[in-house]
């Protein structure tokens, strides 16, 4: 098919239909949610959906075969009996634009058996996994996919084209009544209706805005308004968010409208609400020409395992340069820098690592990253740049451990391949990862060079690739390292003639004044702007329990001397209001947790901002209860939505609703915002010392907008380095329809006198920066604006390539970055030639704005000083104190928890048995295989010992006055003791107390005789040698069997022999038998010294095992009363001796 779709269209009124003048070509993309599917899948979607939701009144064909190299050919005419009686048409499925036209269609084939032609089958032979290239060489891929459907005769005139894509404000609809290849230009021809959304047009509505005009007949104009109009319901319904048929032909047999080639997209995202109605087949395949690398896949799966962000892309797997960089935005803007360099060729791949991953997913993906970089080896040697921003709440030190884990594993393989590491990274803990990495190198002999936040994001890359001189950056650790390193600029300047820029801001004659010394009264109102100006006594309340954001919040607040928290409750509907323990300073102080956001709001009538924490599932309708509460929107001016991945259709709908409510949208899909001095959102800004680094704890004269939330600390920390710092600084989000937009936030700033200087760092994608463009001709704006649109490196790729943001992908040639910093340079803004020299353009506006007297620097306040918290400070190594309990037998810190050094998977694989499990946390190390088994059997043979023992009948009363579980079996618990079941320990004491004194068995019975002690583990009230208890013959056989020494055994059963020769049931007893075995076992496994063996007997190890087996028996009594549904017990008063005074 040819694919051209247009530009979005603002509709002033309910629908917009009109014919364009042709516009710069485009071709569909997507964002990172929006996803394209196999046509064959989204051919059987609609054949289903558009017969459902007419209600039969529109029936598609919906016979088709999606043919695989998997896939059992012969069969297919055995269960699709259609394909052997009708002409075929075939195609490959694999998102291949202009199919016909590169004669990768076959029309009106038989499935077999044709003597006169090609068939099917055989036309499907010729190209199965056989490589072609298309677009003049640029793409090759394999073929594997193909599509076999009936051939529709049909007329040339009964072709139409419709097309159907997402704006901001609903769906437009595109048709032109000429289709086929042959469609030309669609921009110029086609009709347009924009329909808002939550509106549902009827067939009349279509007609009267004439969107299907040129369809030659009246009732033909009403089949195809009314087909366009279930169209666009499946469209909704499904989540699609992109959607061209062309063309779509007329049925004159069954007077139906037929798609014969479709191209679709669906918002992946949405799959937690249309999963069901995808069906598990639908796949989302790579782009024609990009086969997807296994590692990709692993990368992929997971990202899918994680809350974090887990992305990785192969552009070319014999590259040079390999990257590693934590951020959607810097991701970007490292592959910017490589590639205006002049090094995109030798890009290896683009990714991110973001959202606080794990160590060991940060392991595991540093890890596949270094096995595909030295798979090739390169004489030149290669570079691997890891860089990051700024992270708001990544623990950089964490990541750094897994990151080093694969450095370190992988040496010899990055040594021979002759592999240089640059490292630049800050954030929450960031000293002691890049100290950690200073030490891994040192250790391993690799050479890594390491910088901070006091370089530039991107100076490591003319570093690495030998544009830049060592000695002018030093590393963070060098004695002379600069606490402001502004050398960046001279560096790229000596290499343009490298990178092939064009200087064009040289040429662009200055359309922007600064901005005269505005009047004001001091105050910093809301005006007419949706998002509110905030200031230092705005509240708010938090959506879920983030506890870090709020305590980072509080103290941001305590750091800018606000008289109150900006903080003013916290909302979670899943628990009953109850109160949380924060600080604030050094002092405590309580902040009320409320179920229900009315009831909040309520009691806090001061608040005017919601910052939502909720996820991506439940986001939509918390934000709603707000939205569609008359009483709240009166009440709250702006919320901030954290949740990635909310599907566009919800995003899109709480956008216009809160238009209408009169509400501000910063996010979703957003970090959130920051104005120094007054008011953070959540976790914006960073751990404190980035806010004292950054000087965020007072305000300066420049604001910023930004879409990447962890390229917004990057900016905070330019701007601080280059002027006098950030006056408000808001990242809008990555999605591609933000709630609120770039120029909200410019006219807003742009309005408010203490603002002398602008700041805007856009993206690759969307159309936002053209309004700020049309705002500064216009005179709107008249601040002097800094403005630079990541993505510039999307040109030099092969492939589509879906950057680290939703928005963040070209649908045509007006979304690219370079024409965006063309547009906005054009227009007036201040775009340097590249986002290195970005601080260097901050710096000349705001020295040329001091110079002319229009800005008049503030005297710089003394940082203020805000309490550590302990347990980040002893991460930091500056306190310590003892701790409160130690603990030597498990671990639950790391990944895995583990058993004495055991992890819980090896305890699995290894097979060790509920006695290993024992014997890890009881004696903290792993007995041989036959003593486990032991232990095994102790707990199997005192499991239980029927219902009327003690034990056993208080759990029964328990049970029956309807106690629970816990409280049954701790009271049957409660009467062991020396009398029932916890003679074990004297038992085993007394024994190997005996043998150690070299007692016979005569002597051992007189001495404990003549000292009026009875000998624990012998008698029973039933059992003799002619009558043995089987248990005590099964443990000790087995012991006689398996130990290597039974002294302490054969000594009982030597004792039994005298203490029997007086009473035949004085035997050696269960208690006493399993007791003088353990201690055999124990001192001849060789685990233990004689010493530890016995002090664990002292302990009351062998008590324990008493314990733990009966519990079996115990819990089994008291499910055994519930299940019998036995009542209250009262024992027979015939059963008692009553005893009266007369008696006593």
């Amino acid at each position: 098919s040819h694919r051209r779709p247009c530009p979005h269209a603002k509709a002033k009124s309910l629908f917009v239909t009109r014919a364009r003048e042709p516009t710069v070509p485009r071709t569909h993309g997507a964002t990172m949610s929006a996803k394209a599917i196999r046509e064959y899948h989204g051919k059987k979607l609609l054949s289903k959906y558009v017969k459902e939701v007419s209600s039969g009144k529109h029936v598609m064909d919906d016979r088709s075969v999606l043919i695989t190299p998997l896939t059992d050919i012969a069969g297919l005419a055995t269960t699709n009996t259609w394909l052997t009686t009708t002409k075929l048409v075939v195609k490959p499925d694999q998102l291949i634009k202009r199919r016909g036209k590169a004669g990768l269609v076959g029309i009106k084939l038989d499935w077999d058996n044709n003597e006169n032609g090609s068939t099917v089958q055989s036309w499907i032979a010729e190209r199965m996994q056989k490589e072609i290239s298309l677009e003049d060489g640029k793409v090759t891929g394999t073929l594997d996919h193909f599509i076999v459907e009936p051939f529709l005769p049909h007329n040339q005139e009964d072709e139409y084209y419709i097309c159907i894509q997402s704006t901001r404000e609903g769906e437009e609809i595109l048709f032109t009544a000429e289709g086929g290849v042959d469609v030309g230009d669609v921009d110029a021809k086609a009709s347009r209706m924009v329909v808002p959304l939550h509106h549902e047009p009827t067939v009349e509505e279509i007609l009267a805005q004439g969107l299907v005009q040129g369809v030659h007949s009246e009732q033909r104009q009403q089949l195809v308004a009314s087909f366009a109009m279930t169209l666009l319901k499946v469209y909704r319904l499904l989540n699609f968010t992109y959607m061209e048929i062309n063309p779509i032909v007329y049925n004159a047999t069954t007077n139906q409208l037929e798609a014969l080639d479709l191209a679709a997209k669906l918002d992946e995202t949405a799959t937690f609400l249309n999963a069901s109605q995808w069906g598990g087949h639908v796949d989302f395949p790579a782009p024609f020409g990009r086969k997807e690398f296994p590692e990709e896949a692993y990368i992929r799966e997971l990202d899918g395992k994680t809350g974090a962000s887990l992305k990785l892309t192969i552009l070319n797997h014999k590259g040079r340069v390999w990257t590693m960089v934590a951020g959607g935005g810097a991701s970007v803007v490292y592959a910017d820098t490589i590639s205006d360099l002049g090094f995109g060729g030798e890009l290896a791949n683009y990714g991110e690592y973001s959202g606080a991953p794990s160590t060991e997913h940060t392991y595991e993906y540093a890890k596949t990253l270094i096995g595909l970089m030295t798979r090739d080896l390169d004489s030149k040697g290669k570079v691997f740049i890891i860089g990051g921003g700024i992270a708001n709440f990544t623990d950089v030190a964490a990541t750094f451990t897994g990151l080093i884990k694969a450095i370190t594993a992988f040496q010899d393989d990055l040594k021979a391949h002759k592999i240089k590491i640059w490292v630049r990274r800050a954030g929450p803990n960031y000293q002691e990862g890049l100290q950690m990495m200073r030490e891994c190198a040192n250790s391993i002999g690799l050479p890594i060079h390491i910088y901070g936040p006091e370089t530039h994001i991107t100076a490591v890359v003319p570093l690495a690739l030998g544009l830049a001189k060592l000695q002018d950056f030093p590393e963070f650790d060098d004695e002379d390292s600069p606490a402001n390193n502004n050398k960046s600029s001279g560096v790229i300047k000596k290499s343009r003639s490298k990178m092939n820029l064009d200087d064009d801001e040289a040429k662009t004659e200055r359309k922007i004044a600064a901005t005269p010394p505005a009047t004001t009264n001091g105050n910093d109102k809301q005006q007419h702007h949706q998002v509110e100006n905030f200031t230092a006594k705005t509240r708010c309340v938090v959506y879920g329990l983030q506890n870090r954001a709020v305590q980072g919040m509080l103290d941001f607040d305590f750091m800018c001397k606000r008289s109150k928290p900006s903080v003013a409750a916290m909302i979670f509907p899943y628990a009953a209001n109850h109160y949380i323990k924060f600080y604030w300073g050094t002092d405590e102080i309580l902040l009320p947790v409320f179920q229900s956001t009315k009831e909040a709001l309520a009691k806090h009538p001061d608040v005017t901002v919601v910052v939502n924490f909720a996820s991506f599932r439940s986001v939509s309708p918390s934000v709603k209860e707000v939205l569609d509460s008359p009483e709240i929107c009166q009440q709250i001016k702006t919320i901030a939505i954290i949740a990635e991945g909310v599907p566009e259709s919800q995003t899109r709908a709480l956008n216009l609703l809160a238009k209408e409510k009169g509400v501000g949208i910063i996010g979703p899909a957003t970090v959130g915002g920051i104005k120094p001095g007054c008011f953070r959102i959540g976790n914006t800004g960073g751990m404190l010392d980035n806010i004292v680094m950054s000087k965020l704890y007072r305000p300066g004269s420049v604001a910023y907008v930004s879409k990447s939330g962890g390229m917004s600390n990057e900016l905070n920390n330019i701007i601080c380095r280059n002027s006098d710092g950030v006056y408000e600084g808001v990242a809008i989000g990555g999605d591609r329809y933000p709630g609120s937009r770039f120029i909200d936030h410019l006219l807003r700033y742009n309005d408010n006198p203490a603002i002398h200087m602008l700041v805007l760092l856009g993206e690759v994608g969307g159309v936002d920066e053209y309004e700020i463009c049309d705002a500064i001709k216009s005179g709107r704006i008249t601040k002097p604006l800094i403005a630079w649109c990541i993505g510039t490196c999307a040109s030099i790729f092969p492939f589509e390539v879906q950057f680290g943001h939703a928005g963040a992908l070209a649908r045509g040639n007006m979304e690219t970055a370079l024409a965006k910093n063309s547009a906005l340079r054009e227009a007036g803004a201040h775009v340097p030639p590249n986002f290195f020299e970005f601080g260097d353009k901050v710096k000349e506006v705001y020295e040329n704005l001091v110079e002319k007297g229009t800005l008049v620097p503030a005297p710089e306040p003394e940082p203020p000083k805000v309490p550590m918290d302990y347990t980040w400070a002893k991460r930091l190594g500056l306190v310590r104190k003892p701790a409160n309990f130690i603990s030597s037998i498990s671990d639950d810190r790391g990944e895995e928890l583990q058993y004495s050094g055991k992890t819980i998977s090896e305890v699995f694989d290894e097979d060790v048995g509920v006695g290993g499990v024992l014997s890890l946390l009881w004696f903290r190390r792993q007995l041989p295989e036959y003593a486990t088994k032991f232990i095994d059997m102790i707990l199997m043979v005192t499991a239980d010992h029927g219902p009327a023992v003690s034990g056993a009948h208080n759990t029964i009363v328990c049970a029956r006055a309807g106690k629970d579980l816990v409280s049954s079996l701790t009271s049957g618990l409660l009467t062991i003791g020396p009398r029932f079941g916890g003679a074990l320990d004297d038992a085993a004491r007394v024994f190997a107390e005996a043998v150690d004194a070299g007692y016979d068995a005569t002597d051992f019975v007189k001495k404990m005789r003549k000292s009026n002690k009875l000998i624990m583990g012998i008698g029973h009230k039933i059992k003799s040698l002619t009558n043995p208890d089987k248990r005590v013959e099964i443990i000790k056989n087995y012991a006689l069997e398996h130990f290597s020494d039974n002294t302490v055994l054969k000594f009982a059963l030597a004792v039994e022999q005298v203490t029997t020769a007086k009473k035949a049931n004085l035997i050696l007893n269960v208690d006493g038998c399993i007791a003088v075995c353990f201690v055999d076992m124990m001192r001849s496994c060789g685990a233990f010294s004689k010493e530890e063996a016995d002090e664990l007997v002292l302990n009351g190890c062998l008590n324990g095992l008493f314990v733990l087996g009966r519990s079996i028996g115990f819990i089994g009594h008291y499910l055994d009363q519930k299940r019998l549904k036995q009542g209250l017990y009262r024992h027979p008063w015939d059963d008692i001796s009553y005893l009266t005074g007369e008696d006593l």
